[in-house]
């Protein structure tokens, strides 16, 4: 048998809040916002705890309120 992949198993969630409102940042922070899933002030998404994930969550981290 084939082994399972380890990402969805052992990989943990991070609960990620738009808390600042990106109009007048970069378009480059707006993007990574997108990238997250974020589109309006004060919306919450779950994603997966991964090194990609968290670095663009502290690429944008001063507009974020990161739980997990």
């Amino acid at each position: 048998m084939a082994k399972k992949s380890a990402t969805k198993d052992t990989v943990g969630t991070v609960k990620v809040t738009l808390v600042r409102s990106p109009i007048g940042t970069m378009a480059r922070h707006r993007q990574c916002l997108v990238g997250l899933g974020l589109r309006r002030m004060h919306q919450t998404v779950e994603l997966q705890d991964t090194p990609s994930v968290r670095g663009i969550i502290n690429k944008v981290s001063y507009m974020l309120q990161v739980e997990g």
